[in-house]
C-alpha cells in the first residue's frame, strides 16, 4: 500500500478495491466510530483501488498564538515532537490567574500558524513545570486516537535521567506503589493504599559524590510519579525541593526526559526521539563528578 498527502485528504493505493467503506481498517489502524462519522461527513471517497480519506482538516485557531522558542525534534504530517524547557507548563490550567505565563501549547499553537498548518493544539502526554524533555503533539484527530490509544496501552515508552541524592546498593528495580494527593499538602501527591497504581523502572547508571545517575523508564504517567518513587526508596532528586531533595547546584528538579518511543499512527514505523541534556543538568552532573 502507498499513501500521500493531497491537502485535507490522505490518499492510499490499495492493491486491490475495497468491497465495503468499513474494510479501510484492514489497511489503516481506523477506530470504527470515527470511520463512521468521517464516512457520514462526505471524508470518504473512494474510485477502484484509490481512496481518500479526509483526515487533515483546516482547524482555525480559537485564539491569537503567542510566540515562544521552540525547538522542534521530529516532525511529519501526523505528529510533532517538541522539547519543553524548565519553567514552562505544558498547557494553561483554564484560569485567569496566571493567563499570561507563556505555555507550550502557545509556542506550538504559534508554530502551527507561522508555517501555515492549521492544526489544534493536541498534546499525548504532559511533562511536570520544571521537567525537560520530549513532549509528542498530534496535528490532528485521527492521529490522535491512535497515539492517545497507544498511551493507554502503554506502547508509547518515555525514558528520563535524573541524579538523586544518596548511594544504592541496588543498581536496579522496578518501583510499583500507588500515587494519591497529600491532603496536608495541594502541591504534593504521596504513596497511598487508595491512589492509583504507578510503576517506575530504574537503573543506577553511575555513582557519584553523595549521589548517582539514575535512568528511569515510566510504565505508567501518575503526576510527579518518578519524583515521588524516587523520593519514597530514599534517593529524592537534586533539587526537589518539595520531596526532600537538596537545593544547592541546580534551581529545579535534576530530571530531564532523555528520549521517547512511539510507533507512527499510520505506517506503524518505529521512532526514536532523543533530546540532549539541558546545560543545568550538564553543569550539576559535572560538578558532582569533581567533588
Amino acid at each position: 500500500m502507498s499513501w500521500s498527502k493531497k491537502g485535507e485528504w490522505l490518499e492510499l493505493i490499495l492493491p486491490k478495491p475495497l468491497e465495503a467503506e468499513l474494510e479501510i481498517g484492514n489497511y489503516i489502524r481506523m477506530p470504527v466510530l470515527f470511520l463512521k462519522k468521517l464516512i457520514k461527513s462526505g471524508g470518504v471517497l473512494i474510485k477502484g483501488p484509490r481512496v481518500r480519506l479526509r483526515l487533515f482538516p483546516n482547524e482555525p485557531l480559537q485564539d491569537m498564538p503567542i510566540w515562544a522558542p521552540l525547538d522542534v525534534l521530529y516532525e511529519d504530517d501526523f505528529c510533532m515532537v517538541v522539547h519543553k524547557p524548565a519553567g514552562m507548563r505544558v498547557h494553561g490550567d483554564g484560569s485567569r490567574n496566571g493567563s499570561d505565563q507563556t505555555t507550550l501549547a502557545d509556542a506550538v499553537a504559534f508554530y502551527y500558524e507561522s508555517t501555515g498548518q492549521q492544526c489544534k493544539v493536541r498534546h499525548i502526554h504532559r511533562l511536570d513545570e520544571d521537567t525537560t524533555g520530549p513532549v509528542l503533539y498530534a496535528k490532528h484527530e485521527w492521529a490522535q486516537l491512535i497515539l492517545d490509544e497507544d498511551m493507554r496501552s502503554k506502547s508509547i515508552q518515555r525514558f528520563y535521567a535524573a541524579i538523586v541524592q544518596g548511594q544504592s546498593a541496588l543498581l536496579s528495580g522496578t518501583i510499583d506503589e500507588p500515587i494519591g494527593k497529600d491532603r496536608h499538602h495541594s502541591a504534593r501527591r504521596r504513596i497511598s493504599v487508595t491512589g492509583e497504581r504507578a510503576v517506575t523502572h530504574y537503573e543506577v547508571v553511575e555513582q557519584l559524590n553523595q549521589a548517582m545517575l539514575v535512568r528511569l523508564r515510566l510504565e505508567t504517567g501518575r503526576t510527579h510519579q518518578i519524583r515521588v518513587h524516587l523520593s519514597h526508596i530514599g534517593l529524592p532528586i537534586w533539587g526537589d525541593s518539595l520531596y526532600g531533595g537538596p537545593t544547592h547546584g541546580i534551581n529545579r528538579q535534576a530530571l530531564h526526559g532523555e528520549s521517547l518511543s512511539f510507533e507512527h499512527p499510520l505506517t506503524g514505523e518505529f521512532i526514536h526521539v532523543s533530546a540532549p541534556w539541558t546545560e543545568d543538568f550538564l553543569r550539576l552532573y559535572t560538578v558532582l563528578q569533581k567533588i
